[in-house]
């Protein structure tokens, strides 16, 4: 999840693919899973990449009838004592909200718990946070309404929300960009651009990459110097590597198919 900083990632939710998945939507990075048996191994290296690295992974059941539930990241928003339940900017993925947010009430009962409301409409894929500045695409799954209610909620936290528009061949903020730490974020030309996030706090800085690499910039940061990546984005890799970061490298290629990235496989809270 890209909500937190990365002194909070200790505890994530993951979810299992569905025997459904094969029917996921895919319109961005892939035509469609092929091999379920495969994107089940893959999901499985995924935890054990998260739990391996001292992170606390709680898997939830895989819902049958939404074939794409393992990407649990756009159903729940969880920043400094608050959780904001979106609604999903896909219709046919509303219904795999309930036992994502059920988790999270019974776990963060000190939490306070904030419902969207439509005709609002934001995915959590849409939210990028680096330190204390959060990011949020205007996209086709995020309106103007949902970024709304998500600035009210950041206003009364005290942080600075940013708007930028998606382009029309790219799905998610977060399919495209993300935080290995939080002073560096990863950008694919060809998708945005330095500008597009405005002025980076001191000691902050925006790292281009190579726009067939885009895949790769969507990246989870660790305590301790460590990331995790998608496999086969040398360029990416390699920055990250000439920076100190220990990559821990895993193969993704049928998420990926679904138009699934790193981040959209976890929340974490």
């Amino acid at each position: 999840m890209a909500t937190v900083r990365l002194d909070q990632k200790s505890r994530a939710i993951v979810r299992s693919i569905s025997d459904s998945y094969i029917n996921a939507i895919a319109s961005y990075f892939g035509s469609g899973p092929t091999d379920i048996a495969v994107a089940k191994a893959q999901h499985k290296a995924y935890s054990d990449a998260l739990s391996s690295n001292g992170v606390d992974v709680t898997t939830l059941e895989a819902d049958q009838n939404h074939p794409d539930c393992v990407f649990v990241e756009d159903q729940a928003v969880v920043i400094d004592g608050h959780v904001l339940l979106p609604v999903p900017g896909h219709e046919s993925r509303r219904g795999e909200q309930p036992p994502i947010a059920d988790f999270l009430v019974e776990q963060l009962k000190g939490h306070q718990i904030c419902k969207m409301q439509s005709p609002a409409m934001m995915d959590g894929g849409d939210i990028l946070r680096l330190g204390n500045l959060f990011f949020v695409g205007r996209s086709t799954r995020t309106n103007d309404a949902g970024i709304a209610e998500l600035k009210d909620l950041l206003d009364h936290l005290g942080h600075e929300l940013r708007v930028i528009d998606i382009p029309p061949h790219a799905l998610h903020l977060t399919s495209i960009c993300s935080t290995p730490s939080d002073q560096l974020i990863l950008v694919p030309e060809g998708y945005l651009s330095p500008e597009s996030f405005g002025v980076m706090p001191d000691g902050c800085e925006i790292i281009m990459m190579p726009q067939e690499e885009v895949y790769g910039c969507n990246t989870i940061g660790l305590p301790g110097n460590k990331v995790i990546l998608a496999e086969g984005y040398p360029t990416v890799k390699s920055e990250l590597e000439n920076r100190g970061f220990e990559c821990i490298s895993i193969d993704m290629s049928q998420i990926r198919a679904a138009d699934g990235s790193l981040t959209c496989c976890s929340i974490f809270y």
